[in-house]
């Protein structure tokens, strides 16, 4: 058996944390989610992966420490991006819903730590999970097992993830804690002192791809596929220069909100070529929902472009309807972001000794 790091996906979505794990020579075992087609974009890009679709309360402890057990002696990475929507920023002081089914789920994803022991823990999520104070306090809980399960003291941050390569003002809380020795975040890989001075840019992941209009599919490349537009939002997407909003139409294409109160800058916003992205959402191909305007076509980014702006390969397969496949991306780790953490948790454990 390779001694390369085995990686363990919980709430894996379609794979873009596994898809840059691998990319830094991980091999991926197991992913959990409950979404079946991310269960199908999973297992079309990682068919040799065991998949167990189920919610992670009903998950089996035992099943995962057995497939855990057949990897020694090599080392297992658990990751853990829990879908936790209550903690976003616009939401930190105030406590979650009583009947908010997603709060616990880091706590879920614990009892998998305390159990398995990997070696490595890897968890990207929302800013201001570490923050919220709503009295279950799952942050510092799942600190607390950390500590308790023989992990040294864990790095955490609220990373902008433009510093590992992704064109998008992105930013995450991410954490590693591992069990052979101290960790450290990844240092950068771009921005100001690196090897690679110069952010990623919109123009650097999607200008190659060849142009479409709205509601167009191109008949080769596979997903770049754009979202119909109304005639009014043409003429209003008409209407705005690249890098620009709503507030450079004219009045008669204004919305009833903006009129009064100037409204969300960001919503029916076109990207700017040279700068990076605004933060992709589950609704990333929708024009009115966000600068999710292509900078020079008369549309929306394709479902194909904003893979691409998330950092997936050109050849990576997605399947589902169209709102799934954009919500499969909006939610992914973007796959650099993965890459990196991968290439620097190698690195971590052969200074330690684990491999060679």
């Amino acid at each position: 058996m390779s001694l390369n790091v085995k990686v363990f996906d919980f709430f894996s979505g379609g794979g873009g944390a596994s898809c840059g794990f691998r990319a830094a020579g991980m091999e991926i075992v197991y992913a959990l989610d409950r979404d079946a087609d991310a269960e199908s974009t999973f297992t079309k890009n990682f068919p040799s992966s065991s998949f167990d679709r189920t919610d992670i309360r009903d998950a089996s402890v035992d099943e995962v420490r057995r497939l855990a057990n057949d990897q020694v002696p090599a080392p297992i990475l658990f990751c853990g991006c829990a879908p936790c929507q209550p903690f976003t920023q616009q939401n930190t002081t105030q406590p979650a819903p009583d009947d908010d089914d997603r709060v616990p789920l880091l706590s879920e994803f614990a009892r998998f730590i305390k159990t398995c022991k990997p070696d490595v823990v890897f968890v990207e999520n929302v800013p201001g999970l570490q923050r919220v104070n709503d009295g279950a306090q799952p942050f510092t809980d799942f600190l607390k097992t950390l500590d308790a399960s023989g992990y040294h003291r864990p790095a955490y941050d609220v990373v902008p993830l433009m510093k590992y390569g992704v064109p998008q003002s992105r930013r995450r809380l991410v954490l590693l804690a591992s069990r052979h020795g101290p960790i450290e975040l990844p240092p950068a890989t771009h921005g100001p002192g690196t090897e690679t001075p110069q952010y990623a840019t919109v123009r650097d992941w999607i200008g190659g791809l060849p142009p479409i209009a709205a509601g167009e599919s191109h008949p080769r490349i596979p997903d770049h596929r754009a979202a119909h537009l109304s005639n009014l939002n043409l003429k209003r997407i008409r209407a705005t220069p690249e890098g620009g909003g709503h507030r450079c139409w004219p009045k008669h294409l204004k919305l009833p909100c903006h009129k009064k109160s100037g409204g969300y800058s960001d919503v029916y916003g076109r990207m700017s070529w040279d700068r990076p992205a605004s933060a992709l959402t589950t609704r990333c191909t929708s024009y009115s929902n966000g600068r999710f305007g292509h900078p020079d076509q008369d549309r929306a980014i394709s479902m194909r472009e904003a893979a691409s702006l998330q950092t997936f390969p050109t050849d990576f397969e997605f399947a589902g309807c169209y709102g799934s496949i954009a919500r499969q991306i909006g939610n992914a780790v973007p796959v650099q972001v993965a890459a990196t953490v991968g290439r620097h948790v190698n690195g971590h454990l052969r200074d330690n000794g684990v491999l060679t």
